[in-house]
């Protein structure tokens, strides 16, 4: 509760810490990818999202990218530079409209990424570590084993604010609200001093 400028925040187990200031770091879920073996391998060559030490780990090989939007190309641009060859599998037929332009241009550019449209990925395999992905063209129903050493899957994600609602402002994806974003038709939140 805030009372006078003073945030009150009550702890589970009955204590109460008051500051001025409170900072929500409220971190995500990534969305789990249901296909069969990912769960199973999900760090052992399937990650969600992309860090820089997994980047090192895959030099010189094959990784796949899952997604088709900003954030997926920025890690196929980001592996490009450490992997031998980038796969960036998406389920529409082109990167556009989902990907900025200036990232669709620079995949484009980047001679080891190739981008395989309209697919999704129907299972990933592997002995203790993924060695193959199993792609399926939506258009044709085409399935295709490709074979490479670790997958990055960006598949979006939600943020963990659901014990902040009627609290904070948040959207209707539940992202906290801060600054111009809580100006709704010209009219800041009526408890908003």
């Amino acid at each position: 509760r805030i009372d006078a400028g003073y945030k009150h925040l009550c702890l589970n187990d009955g204590r109460e810490i008051v500051t001025r200031t409170l900072l929500a770091a409220t971190g995500m879920e990534y969305r789990e990818h249901s296909a069969p073996g990912v769960a199973a391998l999900s760090g052992a060559g399937v990650y969600y999202g992309a860090a820089l030490s997994e980047a090192a780990m895959y030099r010189g090989h094959h990784v796949f990218v899952l997604g088709g939007a900003n954030s997926a190309g920025q890690g196929a641009l980001f592996f490009a530079r450490y992997a031998a060859q980038v796969t960036l599998i998406v389920r529409k037929a082109t990167l556009l409209p989902a990907m900025s332009h200036y990232l669709v241009d620079k995949i484009k550019a980047t001679p080891n990424i190739t981008v395989v449209g309209d697919s999704e990925i129907t299972a990933v395999d592997g002995d203790g570590h993924l060695e193959a992905i199993e792609v399926r063209n939506a258009e044709t129903g085409e399935t295709r084993r490709l074979e490479g050493q670790a997958l990055f899957i960006f598949i979006g994600a939600a943020p963990r604010t659901d014990w902040l609602d009627g609290v904070v402002v948040r959207d209707e994806r539940g992202f906290l609200q801060t600054g111009p974003s809580l100006v709704v038709d010209g009219e800041t939140p009526a408890d908003w001093p």
